[in-house]
């Protein structure tokens, strides 16, 4: 396990104890190993027998102990959201999801044959701003001075889209549902090059300010896929990582592979330089708005609720009168 979000022990363990049943069946080295669990405990003995040595690979199967679990209506939405997502960083692996409930057996499969490239594809839809850009390649990171080295893996897909808006992360095949080192690394890249790219071409008015990375993320679509051998985690509930080397080794990707595709496909690069400007402009735009209509309502309430000044100071007067 190279680059593994867990090693399954802890899982394992739990889940066999926490089970009415659990089936264990094992091929590799040319094997096959049984194990049968009831209620947490191994029945039997361990089974090997020959098996084809070109079928490898572990099969688990459990029924939840209804004494541990009192509530086990978990909605179908879960199991297909975590297998979907699953699909998206593996790609060519195929998940299945079987539902077998009163309303008969229904099968749902997920599969990505290029992974976040075509799910960048499903994303954008029938009409992307600029063709999908796919990018990947491999690092060494190291977070502080004292610490040692790990592998860094890195996969992008991304292409600008006005017509919807989305940015995910995931770290050795985890949702990050709160980014953290990676969102920091695209924020900073796709701000840093676009605006690069207006200055150097004078698309600023002037003395109009930057871009932010909302007048990018308006218009991207965007999945980044990392692996590392070693990973931080901002919590136990690993939605961030925290670190540094992996954000410092994806901005320098970013940046290296956005610089190149801007100077190789200038048609791209006017696009998505005018739709960030047109992106920024409309935010400065509104906010002014929504700032003069403030002003105006704030200026009605005052004449409304204004205190003459002679009562005022009256009571005033009283209020030291009884001091």
């Amino acid at each position: 396990y190279e680059y593994s979000l867990g090693l399954n022990g802890l899982g394992s363990c739990a889940t066999q104890y926490a089970s009415a049943f659990m089936d264990v069946t094992v091929r590799r080295d040319g094997k096959r190993y049984d194990l049968h669990f009831e209620k947490g405990s191994l029945v039997g003995e361990m089974q090997v027998a020959p098996a084809d040595r070109k079928k490898t690979g572990t099969t688990i199967t459990w029924l939840p102990d209804l004494e541990v679990f009192t509530q086990i209506d978990i909605p179908t939405e879960y199991f297909t959201d975590v297998l979907h997502r699953q699909a998206v960083v593996n790609a060519g692996i195929v998940f299945r999801f079987r539902d077998q409930g009163e309303k008969g057996f229904a099968e749902t499969v997920f599969a990505y044959e290029n992974g976040i490239a075509d799910y960048v594809a499903e994303l954008a839809g029938d009409h992307p701003h600029t063709p999908i850009q796919f990018w990947s390649g491999e690092r060494t990171g190291r977070d502080r001075p004292d610490k040692p080295d790990y592998k860094v893996k890195l996969s992008c897909a991304f292409c600008f889209c006005p017509a919807s808006h989305i940015v995910e992360h995931y770290h050795n095949s985890s949702w990050l549902e709160h980014g953290g080192a990676p969102d920091k690394a695209v924020r900073n890249a796709f701000v840093y090059q676009i605006d690069a790219y207006l200055k150097q071409n004078n698309k600023y008015n002037k003395n109009e300010s930057k871009i932010t990375f909302q007048d990018v993320e308006d218009c991207l679509v965007i999945v980044i896929s990392s692996f590392s051998t070693q990973t931080s985690y901002e919590n136990q509930t690993k939605k961030a990582i925290t670190n540094k080397g992996i954000q410092e080794a994806m901005v320098e990707m970013l940046r290296h592979n956005l610089e190149v595709y801007f100077i190789e496909n200038p048609l791209d690069a006017e696009k998505i330089a005018g739709q960030v400007l047109v992106n920024k402009r409309s935010r400065e735009s509104a906010e002014k708005q929504r700032l003069n209509i403030k002003k105006k309502l704030s200026g009605n309430i005052d004449i409304s609720n204004r205190v003459p000044v002679s009562y005022t100071h009256l009571r005033a007067h009283e209020t030291l009168s009884d001091l």
